[in-house]
């Protein structure tokens, strides 16, 4: 499962972003504030690093780790449409047992929304979680082409 994040914001300015090298997607001040909240919540977290679907961050916490992606789509003046999508690394093991799935209730997941929620210039939050091979969006994975 992945959880997908869909809002708007005015917190995060993508004219100040470096430009990704492997496609024009903005995502990196997203993961950059989000990055160091969730290393204020006692989180590890890797620099922003680009992929072809935008930005990510790997994040980790007790042998727990995830890949949290971003991309934002600026349509003129106003705030600008983000997406950030979460999904929680697991062995293939984990994954033809179907264990140590993302939880509705995940910690790292609850923080996001959480944050997100509380940020003054975010609006029109909207929370998916995703079944994988299901309908909607897929969650980002690195490597991935």
């Amino acid at each position: 499962m992945a959880l997908v994040l869909t809002f708007r914001s005015t917190s995060f300015d993508v004219t100040a972003e470096p430009p990704n090298p492997v496609n024009p997607i903005f995502g990196e001040s997203a993961l950059e504030w989000l990055g160091a909240k969730l290393k204020e919540g006692g989180y590890a977290v890797t620099e922003p690093s680009t992929e072809d679907w935008g930005w990510y961050i790997d994040a980790g916490r007790d042998a727990v780790h995830y890949l949290v992606g971003a991309s934002a789509e600026p349509e003129g003046a106003g705030p600008v449409a983000w997406t950030v999508q979460i999904e929680k690394h697991r062995t293939l093991k984990d994954k033809l047992t179907g264990r140590n799935r993302l939880a509705p209730d995940d910690g790292l997941c609850a923080l996001v929304e959480k944050l997100l929620r509380e940020d003054p210039g975010t609006s029109n939050l909207e929370v998916q979680r995703e079944e994988p091979g299901g309908a909607g969006a897929s969650a980002p994975r690195r490597g991935s082409r």
